[in-house]
């Protein structure tokens, strides 16, 4: 069992969540869950092809912080880990599950896939299959807010950018590239490292010789935050003060959120390399059952009003995928569409 960190205290009790909040987020963290459990059973029927990497326990980054930003309005630039940002950005589970099974009613009209999932509408820029590809895309994204507000007095181009991207990827040239450029020029982004402890086989421990990535922020003069990645409303807490000063013009934020992904790196990975006291240990930290169990202490939701939840989110998963069943296949005639921006 690679050294566990400490999680950072969060004071649950200084939250201020309302019962809508509270349930709109459960709501979001529920479905990124069922939507991939759901893509774990159509893969091994075989009506998904390819590599598949599921989200399964990192839910609360993705609701905590796209949740934290203006979903349709602000962007996101995912990994290959995609499905969850995608639905958290307000992309359609029917239009993501088309996707995932290659058919010309997905978000990138079959193109893409598991990897690649995209929407101009949502703000969602991409999921890329190599890592950090996604974070200089993010760091153009967040340049261009900031340049047609200031230089072009755009008023309306307040815009933040969320980069996600795993513990891996803070070994690679871009991401030092990329934090040195935001921060000489203030760019309003977030940079979120979803630090699950292992890069594919590789123990994040074993790769880095600083392990505490959220360090790493204090050589380019921008804040370093570490957070709980299991805790909904530790992560949403630091996401909202990262937003609010990158939308004052502050400039932008490095988040460590310490998580752990349930399921092996793809479901092609028959996850033998951590160890049964590892996965038990990070299991029982569930942020979905935390935070179910914290909104009915606190007596914003009954355990009914959660069973309601859980209920209208099978529905949906089940209808997103009988709408992928239905759907066509990318006509052969368009194979050479979209390849150009100026295709519609």
């Amino acid at each position: 069992m690679v050294q566990e960190r400490a999680l950072p205290k969060f004071q649950s009790a200084t939250a201020t969540v309302t019962r809508e909040e509270g349930l709109r987020l459960y709501e979001d963290m529920v479905l990124g869950r069922f939507f991939e459990d759901k893509c774990a059973e159509m893969y091994y029927r075989g009506k998904m092809f390819g590599f598949v990497h599921l989200y399964n326990g990192q839910e609360a980054i993705s609701t905590g912080v796209i949740q934290a930003m203006r979903p349709g309005e602000d962007y996101v630039c995912s990994t290959y880990r995609d499905h969850v940002h995608a639905l958290s950005a307000g992309v359609p589970a029917r239009n993501v599950m088309a996707e995932l099974f290659g058919k010309a009613t997905g978000c990138s009209k079959g193109r893409g896939g598991s990897m690649h999932l995209f929407s101009a509408e949502h703000g969602l820029l991409g999921g890329y299959a190599f890592i950090g590809e996604g974070i200089p895309v993010a760091t153009g994204a967040a340049f261009q807010s900031k340049y047609r507000r200031e230089v072009m007095g755009d008023e309306t181009a307040d815009q933040v950018t969320a980069a996600f991207f795993g513990d891996g990827t803070t070994n690679n040239g871009q991401f030092f590239e990329c934090l040195n450029m935001a921060a000489l020029w203030k760019l309003p982004i977030l940079f979120v490292v979803e630090n699950n402890k292992w890069a594919i086989g590789m123990a994040h421990e074993r790769a880095t010789s600083q392990p505490e990535i959220y360090k790493k922020a204090s050589v380019f003069g921008m804040p370093g935050i570490e957070v709980d990645g299991m805790d909904i409303l530790a992560v949403r807490a630091v996401a909202q003060e990262a937003v609010a000063r990158a939308r004052a013009g502050e400039g932008p934020t490095l988040i460590e959120c310490l998580t752990y992904r349930f399921r092996g790196h793809s479901l092609a990975d028959p996850d033998e390399l951590r160890s049964k006291a590892e996965k038990e240990a990070w299991l029982a930290r569930d942020p979905i059952k935390k935070f179910a169990a914290y909104l009915v202490e606190q007596n914003l939701a009954s355990q009914a009003d959660l069973k309601e939840i859980e209920k209208k989110i099978q529905t949906l998963v089940e209808d997103a995928v009988q709408f992928a069943l239905e759907s066509p296949e990318p006509d052969p005639s368009e194979l050479y569409k979209y390849v150009f921006a100026e295709d519609e």
